[in-house]
């Protein structure tokens, strides 16, 4: 049976998907599985998945704009995002008023943005989002306020979920099998 992402999500997530143009994204415990590594000399260390590199790499080739906000600084969530073609926000406070600067600038409202996060530092973009998701692995307090909790876990693929799922929704799945944009030689 072929792979359908939007098998497992129910029409109130697939309509919320398909008014989408904005997604944003916490980094640690989103794009990573929320452990802080450090070096000897202090230096920080990530793991990211090149699924969720791919399929943010994809939302960007037709026409989604995709954003880092975290409120820690971080050379390596930096890096990562600037890899990716990303904007990011690094040591964010307000992480709500950055989101709302980036919908504004790309002449979106909050019900075309889609938040994606894991825990309180996160809770008023998700509240205020068209589309609020969590990984599966995200605090309890944030899984029961969001809207969808994907299947995957933090780092492990759940953003690649997240982009199937707003890919599918608004129709370019057919585009991605036929060959077009689906792979430049990049590696994400």
């Amino acid at each position: 049976m072929p792979y359908d992402p939007l098998a497992h999500v129910d029409a109130d997530i697939r309509e919320r998907a398909a008014r989408i143009g904005l997604l944003c994204l916490d980094v640690d415990g989103t794009l990573t599985d929320g452990r802080l590594y450090f070096d000897s000399d202090g230096s920080e260390l990530k793991s990211f998945s090149v699924l969720d590199g791919q399929g943010l790499t994809l939302l960007r080739r037709f026409g989604f704009q995709v954003a880092l906000i975290t409120a820690r600084h971080s050379v390596v969530a930096q890096k990562r995002g600037a890899e990716l073609g990303l904007e990011t926000h690094i040591g964010v406070k307000d992480k709500l008023s950055c989101m709302d600067a980036l919908a504004a600038r790309h002449g979106l409202d909050r019900e075309r943005t889609a938040f994606v996060g894991d825990d309180l530092p996160d809770l008023d973009c998700l509240r205020a989002v068209g589309l609020a998701v969590a990984p599966a692995n995200a605090h309890p307090w944030i899984a029961e306020i969001v809207h969808w909790r994907t299947r995957a876990r933090a780092g492990e693929g759940a953003v690649r979920e997240v982009c199937d799922v707003l890919l599918a929704a608004q129709g370019h799945v057919e585009t991605l099998l036929r060959g077009a944009h689906a792979h430049d030689g990049s590696r994400a």
